[in-house]
């Protein structure tokens, strides 16, 4: 079993672990001083808790596993609000853990409650999705919705440490797993356009856990997330850049009541983010092509319903990256090369939406 341990570095540091059947690292991600550990998972799928929970068990820890709702309806401030309560009924004190285990919803709710909780208890990730492993997981962004917005009300605050268990993925579904994939691409467009190569040499083989780049693809991935995290963990600059694609994918997600998968709606936003490059004079068509390409090739949408314009851009008022009243892209100059634009005209936002609407 090969282990690789990929570091993020800031203020407090941790290692990323990513193999094939590495449960066994968990009691040294959650340390020699902690007693008990709530386990956080989704309610519909037991099965992926109980051998997490059995690890810890079996370290000498004592377990109090959390079931919560699937996806998105987790990330609500009343789910949160009964995991508080949880804790307290449990006695969770700061010399205690909790672990996320599950998505990138639930690892962005596990998060939350623990940096609230008592101001902060330390909290390790284990996320059983692609999209969990290779962002939602790593950075230190924890968060819930609101009826106006996705991940509107949250913390930085890193974890002790992330532990990727790549079996786990053989059994996501296949459309979840395809979905986690346009995370993996975006990071070949703004910054290591490597992983596009992987793909385009093998776009079936990255449809696929066991496909033969599929390890490389997630190391890459993480190794991106973590040197950007690892020097802006509070989106004071260089992190912002991975938000591309995002501000109107999360417009999308609210349009559709977070009914449609996260990393669908970012391969629209990329798509949109790609056309507002070119109209704006930065990029050439060639590279809009192969974006769309790309995500055609593994099974990602690149298009929207035109009638639901005038409700996207409404929404897209309380993307995090705005200023004000001034919305603000993060938008490719080149490959691996990127740069702000604020406040674009109106008739050049609906013009590339056009675009993403053909």
């Amino acid at each position: 079993m090969t282990i690789s341990r990929i570091k993020v570095d800031g203020e407090t540091p941790y290692d990323v672990v990513v193999g094939a059947g590495v449960l066994g690292e968990l009691p040294g991600l959650l340390g020699p001083r902690v007693r008990t550990v709530a386990v956080i998972h989704p309610a519909s799928l037991p099965e992926i808790a109980r051998p997490v929970c059995g690890a810890i068990e079996a370290a000498g820890y004592e377990v109090v596993a959390l079931p919560v709702p699937d996806a998105e309806r987790a990330k609500t401030i009343e789910v949160a609000a009964e995991l508080w309560s949880a804790f307290g009924r449990h006695g969770i004190t700061r010399s205690d853990a909790v672990v996320g285990v599950g998505g990138g919803a639930t690892t962005d709710l596990a998060g939350f409650v623990a940096a609230t909780w008592l101001r902060g208890v330390k909290v390790v990730q284990v996320p059983t999705t692609l999209l969990g492993m290779v962002d939602a997981a790593v950075g230190g962004k924890t968060g819930i919705n609101t009826p106006e917005g996705k991940n509107l009300v949250g913390s930085f605050s890193p974890p002790a440490g992330v532990l990727c268990d790549l079996a786990t993925l053989v059994s996501v579904p296949r459309d979840d797993y395809v979905g986690g994939l346009a995370e993996i691409i975006k990071g070949g467009f703004i910054a290591d356009p490597t992983i596009l190569t992987l793909i385009e040499d093998d776009p079936e083989g990255a449809r696929l856990p066991e496909g033969r780049h599929t390890r490389e693809l997630i190391e890459r991935k993480i190794q991106i997330k973590a040197a950007v995290v690892g020097a802006d963990l509070r989106e004071g600059g260089l992190r912002e850049i991975l938000n591309y694609g995002h501000t109107l994918a999360h417009a999308i997600e609210r349009v559709e009541r977070y009914q449609m998968r996260h990393g669908e709606a970012v391969a629209i936003g990329m798509v949109y983010a790609a056309e507002l490059s070119r109209l704006a004079g930065r990029i050439g068509p060639d590279l809009v092509e192969r974006t769309r390409s790309i995500l055609t090739s593994v099974g990602l949408p690149t298009a929207y319903r035109r009638e639901a314009w005038p409700e996207l851009r409404d929404h897209m008022r309380l993307d995090k990256k705005s200023r004000g009243a001034k919305l603000r892209f993060i938008l490719l100059d080149d490959l691996a090369k990127l740069s702000p634009l604020e406040d674009p005209p109106e008739a050049l936002l609906e013009a590339a939406y056009d675009e993403v609407a053909r």
